[in-house]
């Protein structure tokens, strides 16, 4: 605890002479070059790892398939009840969820460990990242990676697969394409709103769950077609927080579906531009994030 203490002051000390953070190494490389390296490594630590205790391994891929299932279970179960949900059917509502199932699969894959960091500023290991000559994003994306959340992915995929083969839609070679730059892009606005509640924890300390109901709560709004909510709301996640960029706005202009509020229909095509402004923004908010790190009691 004193070693820690240490480090923290000493860490204070350099902020308060350095303008743009302390002077910590850094790697010799590009940074984003770098930092992808330094993530590859350390997942393929974290894989070999798991793989130890392959039959693990595979209970574990199961249990979070099936717990991931219960969500559109619950779907299965209301249309026992209903034709359609807010005028869509099944297919249709099998096309949202899968869309949104598997690019949240990967995001939460790849770098679902960031939401962690909360925790890592408040027991002071954060500090401990700071001083290798690693990025640090890179490191927090890596720690602990999971390799039973492909179930999620899975799971999500298989939903996506039935409602491609089931729904009514007339195929075009537009249509086609978009629906795997639906989930790539959909997956980097995921990833974007991950890093920025990362961001937000850092200044914040303890807003876990803030993040959680961006991302978890963010994922499971999306499954549901736009039309059960309130027209104030979808505005709120087209113009402030975009998640509609992530599925509701490119899978309506494949099923030929009007959006729920007045937006050009061109706005379908827009979530490669969403996805890169939204991940240059939350790369912004971390690096401000971290040079506003003081370390744990200071």
């Amino acid at each position: 605890m004193a070693e820690t203490e240490q480090l923290g002051g000493a860490l204070y000390e350099e902020r308060k002479t350095a303008p743009y953070g302390p002077a910590l190494p850094r790697p010799a490389a590009g940074n984003l070059t770098s930092g992808v390296r330094a993530y590859g490594l350390i997942v393929a630590m974290w894989i070999r790892s798991t793989m130890t205790y392959r039959a693990s391994f595979v209970l574990t891929t199961l249990a979070a398939l099936v717990a991931s299932a219960f969500d559109f279970l619950a779907i299965l179960l209301m249309f026992s009840h209903v034709d359609s949900l807010g005028g869509y059917s099944l297919p249709e509502i099998a096309l949202l969820y899968g869309t949104v199932g598997t690019a949240f699969g990967l995001t939460d894959l790849a770098v679902g460990s960031v939401e962690r960091v909360g925790r890592r500023v408040r027991d002071g290991t954060l500090d401990t990242l700071l001083v290798r000559p690693v990025p640090v994003l890179a490191q927090i994306a890596a720690d602990r990676f999971a390799l039973r959340r492909i179930g999620r992915v899975a799971q999500g995929a298989a939903v996506l697969g039935w409602g491609l083969a089931t729904a009514d839609v007339e195929w075009t070679a537009v249509k086609i394409l978009m629906v795997p730059m639906t989930v790539l892009c959909g997956s980097a606005i995921f990833a974007a709103v991950f890093l920025a509640g990362a961001a937000f924890q850092i200044v914040a300390q303890d807003a876990a769950q803030v993040q959680n109901s961006f991302t978890y709560g963010g994922s499971t709004l999306l499954q549901y077609p736009p039309t059960v909510f309130a027209k104030e709301l979808v505005r709120g996640v087209t113009f402030a927080v975009p998640l509609a960029f992530v599925n509701w706005l490119p899978v309506l202009y494949v099923l030929e579906r009007p959006y729920p509020i007045d937006v050009p229909q061109w706005f379908a095509f827009l979530p490669p531009v969403v996805a890169a402004v939204c991940c240059a923004l939350a790369g912004l908010a971390w690096r401000a994030g971290l040079r506003s790190y003081r370390s744990t009691g200071n």
